[in-house]
């Protein structure tokens, strides 16, 4: 958890609940006019004025979500409010305030809880959202954290999953299955570190691939980008379970079907070649990998010549009536593949992709 050994680490105890939590938030300022009253009262209060207000909510479990062997702390706060607020951006509003609630065993000092505050701080700083309260516990399980965002926006400017139409056009942002591959190297060299302490970790050339899973970055910019092209989605959703379940949530949602091309699948070489190294599909990181955090969403097939060559992106398929169903349709070929939700399974097995 901490490099230095001979640091001197306060117990939660020394400062309670009410001191551990006025110490660790007294350095968040609110800077959104809608956020009244932070923390320090029995509750906090926002006035969104004529504004609709969009809340989420995630939990993160030691063991389940995250493996503190080699994820950093600070990382780890920034992480936790990242995910949130992707799920804010992809309803197309601003994220505004968060509240921060953690379970941690008597294992965490104070110190620790710092470096996950100094995470969450610089995450609030990053996006402008307001830290207005929440609530610390003990847990007998390691530490667990939940937050909950909110988000602020217009009734007319809201996207939900229900709009898409048959024949709409299916956009993804940025490139895919890069988080996915930046799991895959860290869970590979944490296990050569348990089977000897003494070997160096080999990370080097893989920065980008371990950012986009240690310090994703929600599309909270993709909504300003949209308006300057005057383009509404007509249905969206974040990527975080990968873009085959996402795309199967549009269209439950939606009540139509998908054609995704395996083509047109934007990825960064890197996630490509590692992939490659390690014996796996690449589309298939994409598909089902999951934390990408990107934005998938559709468009009016007249909105195309504003987007098609925008560099923040790429148009990937189409939507179909219901009854035709979802589909990848293969590179190089017409063979039609049926999207799964498939998840961390479809990497353990034979790829069909």
């Amino acid at each position: 958890m901490f490099e230095d050994k001979s640091q001197e680490l306060t117990p939660i105890s020394k400062l309670g609940e009410f001191g551990l939590i006025k110490h660790l938030t007294e350095h968040f300022p609110l800077s959104n006019e809608s956020s009244e009253l932070g923390v320090g009262d029995d509750a906090a209060v926002i006035n969104p004025g004529n504004k609709k207000v969009v809340l989420t909510t995630d939990v993160l479990a030691e063991g389940v979500h995250f493996n503190l062997g080699y994820v950093p702390l600070k990382h780890l706060g920034y992480k936790a409010v990242v995910v949130n607020l992707s799920d804010i951006a992809a309803m197309n509003a601003i994220p505004t305030q968060i509240l921060v609630s953690l379970a941690v065993s008597n294992r965490f000092p104070v110190e620790a809880l710092e470096e996950i505050y100094a995470g969450i701080q610089a995450a609030c700083t990053r996006y402008k959202v307001d830290l207005i309260g929440g609530d610390t516990t003990s847990s007998n399980s390691g530490l667990v954290m939940s937050i909950t965002a909110v988000g602020i926006e217009t009734d007319e400017n809201i996207v939900k999953r229900s709009g898409a139409k048959s024949n709409d056009l299916l956009v993804v942002t940025g490139d895919l299955g890069g988080a996915y591959m930046g799991l895959q190297v860290l869970e590979r060299e944490h296990a050569v570190y348990l089977a000897d302490p003494n070997m160096q970790p080999e990370m080097e050339g893989y920065d980008y691939i371990l950012e986009r899973q240690l310090k994703p970055e929600a599309r909270t910019d993709v909504k300003k980008i949209l308006e300057e092209l005057d383009i509404k989605p007509t249905s969206m959703i974040d990527i975080s379970d990968g873009l085959a379940s996402e795309i199967l949530h549009l269209s439950d949602q939606s009540k139509v079907g998908f054609r995704l091309y395996e083509e047109k699948v934007p990825m960064d070489s890197l996630t490509i070649s590692t992939a490659d190294e390690m014996n796996l599909n690449p589309v298939m990181t994409a598909l089902s990998g999951g934390e990408d955090y990107e934005l998938l969403f559709t468009i009016s097939p007249n909105d195309f010549d504003k987007i098609k060559n925008h560099p923040d992106f790429t148009i990937i398929g189409h939507a179909v009536e219901k009854e035709e169903g979802n589909f990848m349709v293969a590179r190089g070929s017409n063979q039609l593949v049926a999207l799964t939700a498939q998840g961390w399974d479809a990497f353990l097995g034979s790829q069909n992709g």
